[in-house]
Order: C-alpha cells, then structure tokens, then sequence
C-alpha cells in the first residue's frame, strides 16, 4: 500500500503543478490585460485549487504511512528525514493554505481586476513554495 500512494503521490504531483501553473499564468495574464473575470477563468483556479487538495490529501496519508514522515519526525539531525518529516509537508500545507485564501477572498470581490490579483499574488506565492520544497533528488 505504501508503495502505491507514494507513487500516486508523485505522479499527481505533476498534475497538480500543472494545473497550478496554468492558473499563475491565466491569473497574471487577466491582471496584466486588464480582462473580465470569466467562468473559465473561474474553472482553471478551481481545477488547480482542488488539485492541490487532492495533492495534500494522498501527502498526508502518505505521511503517516511512510517511514519517511511521521515516525521520523524525532530524527532532526539527519538532512534528508527532515526534508521529509517536517519541512516539506508543512512547507506546501502553507503553500496550499495560501491558494485557499484566494479561493475564499475572490469569491467576496467585485471587480474582475482584483479578482485576478488576488489568483495572481496568492497562487503564485503557493506555486513558490511548492517548488522550493519538492524533494527533487527523490522525485526523478
């Protein structure tokens, strides 16, 4: 089983970044060009937002499955197992905290312009912390 959601982990972790990148860059270019708010603006920040969730979701599961996550937490000394005990999930449980703030705030704005700034400061702040904390040298 552990084997199975580790993988399924990291294989919707291209998904995610995916969907992620995609509403950054939706959400820059509606602030930038000054467009309208539209539905399919409103359904890219949704599909990344819950692929996101989804993310956080089998990387919790996975935490306390893994050899790697919760039962290592004691070992601080050792770089990797911090990496994956402690920085890496509270980093991103940030990193998604911060995209359902926009979620939440754009739903209280009227304006199409502070709608994609908000996308645009937040998603992009999320999608930075996301990068810096992927495990890269475990990942490929």
């Amino acid at each position: 089983m552990y084997q199975f959601i580790q993988q399924f982990h990291s294989g919707w972790a291209y998904l995610a970044l995916i969907m992620l990148v995609i509403a950054v860059i939706n959400a820059l270019i509606g602030f930038f060009s000054k467009k309208e708010f539209t539905p399919k603006d409103r359904k890219i920040a949704i599909f990344a937002l819950i692929g996101t969730h989804t993310q956080l979701l089998l990387g919790l599961i996975l935490y306390f499955v893994s050899p790697l996550g919760f039962s290592a937490l004691g070992n601080m000394t050792d770089k990797a197992l911090r990496l994956t005990s402690l920085e890496h999930p509270l980093t991103n449980i940030i990193a998604i905290t911060l995209i359902t703030i926009a979620w939440s705030k754009h739903k209280k704005l009227t304006s199409s312009h502070a709608k994609f700034k908000i996308f645009a400061i937040f998603y992009t702040l999320g999608l930075l912390l996301i990068l810096k904390m992927i495990p890269w040298s475990m990942w490929f």
